[in-house]
């Protein structure tokens, strides 16, 4: 569907789209100030254990950014996918700040810090290191996975999805389990977002 066509039938999804997007980014920076001013617990990992951790914050934010540029760029061209990746996001930022709210937790103790490498030369934004569970990076990623519809895409944001989820392991940026949960937040936030439109849509009709 053409932009003409899409804004023509779906000015109410664009609204709401807008608004729960504006919401979502409005208030996540408080929340996760919150999280960070709050003591937490630290897990106990046997995976963590089996390896000394290693610094790859060049590579993890450069698949990462990566994999957003790439998908902006396609999505642009296609206002469904691009809607859709929106309120899927939106509805897993949702997710992460609920059940960060209920676990908190601390960053393992010899965790790496993960300095994404744009705020620290283009803003003054906070490090963030109890942000945990779950891992926000793999859950953003497979989302980008689950939404693409060309094959060669969906491949390459599966393999970054792998790689950016070792990558924070071997960091030791994350737990285990904050790695392993985030395609399963990210499957539920994209199928939730398809259940809806597809109930609006019967009802439509």
């Amino acid at each position: 569907m053409k932009w003409q066509d899409f804004i023509a039938q779906k000015k109410s999804e664009i609204i709401f789209t807008i608004i729960l997007v504006a919401l979502v980014l409005f208030f996540l920076p408080k929340f996760l100030n919150f999280v960070e001013l709050r003591d937490g617990v630290i897990l106990p990992d046997p995976i963590l254990k089996l390896f000394t951790p290693v610094n790859l914050t060049w590579l993890t934010f450069a698949l990462i950014y990566v994999s957003l540029i790439s998908a902006i760029i396609y999505f642009s061209t296609k206002p469904d996918l691009l809607f859709t990746a929106l309120q899927s996001y939106a509805i897993l930022i949702i997710f992460r700040m609920v059940v960060m709210f209920v676990t908190p937790f601390n960053p393992p103790a010899d965790s790496i810090i993960l300095n994404d490498p744009f705020v620290q030369l283009f803003g003054s934004g906070e490090i963030l290191t109890k942000d945990l569970f779950f891992s926000g990076h793999t859950a953003t990623l497979f989302l980008l996975y689950l939404i693409a519809d060309k094959k060669y895409l969906k491949f390459i944001y599966l393999i970054f999805t792998i790689i950016v989820g070792l990558a924070v392991l071997l960091q030791h940026v994350h737990y285990t389990i904050d790695v392993i949960a985030a395609p399963f937040f990210s499957y539920t936030s994209f199928r939730l977002v398809k259940i809806f439109k597809n109930k609006i849509i019967k009802a439509i009709k």
